[in-house]
């Protein structure tokens, strides 16, 4: 399945980057720290619909210092969320790389962003069966991003997040209200 996962993406015009990156094979959480432990996996499983095995996907949501946040329209190109408006940067955590590593990779690669501040705010499972390490990322007010491909369009959602558009999906309105509190 996931071979055929791939070669619809290359139909579609999409790059086929498949390979190993990480998975979820387990954790330990404390008040104080996140240690994840990972093992090698294909790439695409993550692209299985329910069945992609806890591959870890690190998502770096990034907010000015005055609360507003980053938002992009996903590339029609693109695996996963095309079309669609989503939070800051995200992509697979390679083999040997942090997790943590990962969120200010990823958004340097899609935005040319070096953070302020950046945390980790929660390891999630998505019901897809991605394991999601959630970041937060902080810029300075006049922080400009430089959108790679992967994004179409872009702008700055406001802080109070009862104030973004109302067609954007209902999950990215319910991480922004977790992520405010």
């Amino acid at each position: 399945m996931a071979d055929e996962a791939v070669e619809g993406l290359r139909r579609r015009g999409s790059p086929c980057h498949d390979g190993l990156a990480g998975r979820l094979a387990g954790y330990d959480s404390s008040p104080a720290r996140l240690q994840l432990e990972l093992q090698p996996s294909r790439w695409a499983l993550r692209l299985l619909d329910g069945d992609a095995s806890y591959s870890l996907t690190a998502l770096c949501v990034v907010r000015t210092a005055d609360g507003r946040w980053l938002a992009g329209r996903r590339a029609g190109w693109l695996a996963s969320w095309a079309r669609r408006w989503a939070l800051g940067a995200g992509g697979a955590v390679d083999l040997g790389e942090s997790p943590a590593g990962t969120l200010s990779r990823e958004l340097e690669e899609e935005w040319q962003l070096v953070p302020e501040r950046l945390s980790v705010e929660a390891l999630v499972a998505l019901p897809s069966g991605l394991a999601m390490l959630v970041g937060l990322a902080t810029v300075a007010d006049g922080a400009e991003p430089v959108p790679d491909d992967e994004h179409d369009e872009w702008t700055w959602w406001p802080a109070d997040v009862a104030r973004w558009p109302e067609d954007i999906d209902p999950r990215l309105r319910t991480m922004g209200e977790l992520l405010s509190g």
